[in-house]
């Protein structure tokens, strides 16, 4: 697993990876950010996008990742210091290449990069599987950096003890047989969810509840999957389109990929029942934003909180 995951361009710490997204690529070279700097601030080319484990008790349909070959055990665990020692240092080890083609490479944002204020804790694998991720999430902290961790909601007391400067539950459907069909868990995980949303109402964290949607398969029941986020009281909810990319070419077809207007058309649909206003959204990555209005949009990058 490890050759393929190198081969597309994942890079191994002991038990965790990281790998610059396109977006942090783009932006280095003075263009386009992604989603998450329109919604909330954040810096793609500051950005630090990792996972503390490959493990996963998910094998959902939408997944880009090799998830039929995520290995049984992770072996030894690290310390959460020296993990994210490790990460930081092969980030900028990744992003040093740039230096060497100044005619394509924005200067300004290259020298930024090298302060990374943002780690995304949602590479791949289900990182509350690492039994010290709320240790990791402090130090990042510690280090002045901002943390958004994203979940699949399967350990609550994970999702009870976190506290991330952004807390995310991916929601995959609106009722337990489409759970059990589009996330394909490992083992019997839909009343740990359930707790996991319940958990999260009370989570000091910005909270967010993160759907992704495809056609004929979870794009469906605005009314079931209200009641779910009813429950957990997030700060915002974020309705993305799946995108056809990766190793869920091989699970779903490129008509399972909704258009920006049925994301939309869904999100209103929402926004409706919620009664939360549609804030914003960005086209080319197929993603609305709602919010309850209880927490300002944008963040202070490398506030550390």
């Amino acid at each position: 697993m490890s050759d393929q995951l190198k081969r597309q361009g994942y890079h191994l710490v002991a038990h965790g990876a990281v790998k610059p997204c396109l977006w942090l690529r783009r932006s280095i070279r003075g263009g386009d950010q992604c989603y998450k700097h329109h919604f909330y601030g954040i810096s793609s080319h500051r950005c630090v996008q990792m996972t503390p484990t490959l493990l996963c008790n998910h094998r959902c349909l939408h997944c880009w990742r090799p998830i039929d070959e995520i290995p049984a055990t992770s072996g030894e665990w690290i310390e959460p210091e020296e993990l994210l020692d490790g990460i930081l240092s092969e980030q900028r080890r990744l992003i040093s290449g740039y230096g060497g083609a100044p005619e394509t490479t924005d200067p300004g944002r290259l020298e930024e990069a090298k302060s990374p204020a943002h780690v995304a804790i949602s590479l791949m694998g289900e990182p509350t599987l690492y039994p010290m991720i709320g240790e990791l999430v402090e130090e990042v902290k510690r280090r002045g950096m901002t943390a958004f961790l994203v979940t699949n909601g399967t350990s609550p007391e994970a999702v009870g003890e976190v506290r991330p400067t952004q807390l995310y539950i991916s929601l995959n459907a609106p009722d337990e047989e489409t759970y059990r069909q589009v996330s394909n868990p490992r083992d019997d995980t839909w009343g740990r969810f359930l707790e996991s949303l319940d958990m999260m109402r009370d989570s000091p964290s910005r909270r967010v509840v993160r759907l992704t949607l495809a056609r004929n398969l979870n794009l469906k029941d605005p009314r079931g999957y209200a009641r779910l986020i009813e429950v957990a009281e997030p700060d915002f909810v974020e309705v993305k389109a799946y995108m056809h990319l990766g190793l869920s070419r091989k699970r779903l077809g490129r008509d399972a990929m909704p258009t920006h207007d049925e994301v939309m058309g869904f999100a209103r649909e929402l926004s409706d029942i919620l009664g939360y206003p549609l804030k914003n959204h960005v086209p080319l990555s197929r993603v609305a934003l709602l919010s309850r209005g209880s927490a300002g949009e944008k963040i202070e990058l490398g506030a550390g909180r």
